[in-house]
């Protein structure tokens, strides 16, 4: 039985709403893909209320290095229905970014799920937005060490 692929944010949420609707809690699903953005695992790494002290990079990135994952994709439910992403929501999704790029590790996106919508990351630009960010401090930093 072949893995289903993930494409697009429109696949992401198709997949997972069902799983993630009208649930009481918020629940954070990391998608672990191979090169060929397959699913290679789909893993809930947290439920009750989403912020930057509850989900661990170190955990995830290490989970990515046991599944020999190329990319990740995370995914929560916002029980309100609103999907618009959180100053934490964007806080934790920007040290995910981080930390999968320290691990050289690609985020897709992140998605958060609402009452039949959702919100992507990666379709607003975010998650390349914090790419730059990293490459930009690693630059500064690889300077910085080198002119020392």
């Amino acid at each position: 039985m072949s893995r289903p692929y993930c494409h697009s944010s429109k696949e992401v949420f198709d997949y997972l709403y069902h799983a993630l609707r009208d649930l009481r809690k918020e629940k954070f699903k990391v998608l672990f893909l191979d090169a060929k953005n397959q699913i290679l695992k789909e893993e809930t790494v947290f439920e009750g209320t989403v912020d930057s002290s509850a989900v661990y990079p170190r955990e995830i990135m290490k989970k990515a290095l046991r599944w020999d994952a190329s990319s990740l994709i995370f995914v929560h439910n916002h029980p309100s229905g609103d999907p618009e992403p959180s100053v934490s929501d964007r806080e934790i999704t920007k040290e995910l970014v981080f930390a999968a790029n320290v691990m050289q590790l690609k985020v897709l996106d992140h998605i958060i799920i609402g009452n039949n919508c959702y919100f992507s990351l990666a379709d607003e630009g975010m998650i390349e937005d914090y790419d730059i960010i990293f490459q930009d401090f690693s630059k500064r930093d690889h300077e910085r060490k080198k002119n020392q």
